[in-house]
């Protein structure tokens, strides 16, 4: 099944205390309000990411469509701390951590999801609060997005593989039960022709 990859989020260390203040004031795309939320973000424009700063040093980068957005936005947010606060090392080889890999697929049907949700004990769906089914599957941990139209979003995965694998196993429960299902048909329809 073809996926896009939409977003991936990392974590990662500069390995030295922020000042979000004094950067929230010396850098323009640097919002911090620490009363809404502790940490500051930092908007780049290319590659097209953003990173939570926290004061212990830790960042966040979603936003990448792949792993070399990470390292480069990384990179360049470790520069442009580094002009402001000397302490903080520019990162030439970035450490990183993918916690989360945000895609989407299409399972080229149209899904009842009435029906999925009655066959299938671990997905949720109610249509007057979401259009959309969820479900979860335990190995890999994933959570899944089902839509009418047949198309997912899928998200929870560390690492590709997971994601290929997630898929197919939702491949094989969504669509397979309907395969099965109208193979059942027609050979109640063969029987009843004899």
């Amino acid at each position: 099944m073809k996926y896009q990859i939409v977003n991936l989020v990392a974590s990662s260390n500069l390995n030295a205390t922020l000042d979000l203040y004094n950067l929230a004031i010396s850098v323009p795309n640097i919002e911090y309000e620490p009363e809404q939320f502790p940490g500051a973000i930092l908007k780049l424009k290319e590659p097209k990411v953003s990173m939570l700063l926290f004061k212990n040093g830790k960042v966040i980068c979603s936003g990448a469509s792949n792993e070399g957005e990470i390292a480069l936005g990384i990179r360049k947010a470790s520069k442009l701390i580094h002009e402001i606060q000397k302490s903080v090392k520019v990162q030439k080889r970035v450490k990183y951590t993918v916690v989360n890999l945000v895609a989407t697929a299409n399972l080229n049907q149209s899904l009842d999801l009435f029906q999925t949700a009655m066959k299938l004990d671990n997905v949720e769906y109610e249509p007057e609060q979401f259009p959309g089914a969820i479900l979860r599957i335990a190995d890999p941990k994933l959570t899944l997005l089902l839509f009418k139209n047949g198309k997912m979003i899928c998200a929870g995965a560390r690492k590709e593989s997971m994601l290929k694998k997630g898929l197919k196993i939702v491949q094989e429960m969504v669509v397979g039960k309907k395969r099965k299902k109208a193979a059942k048909k027609a050979k109640a329809k063969a029987k009843k022709k004899k």
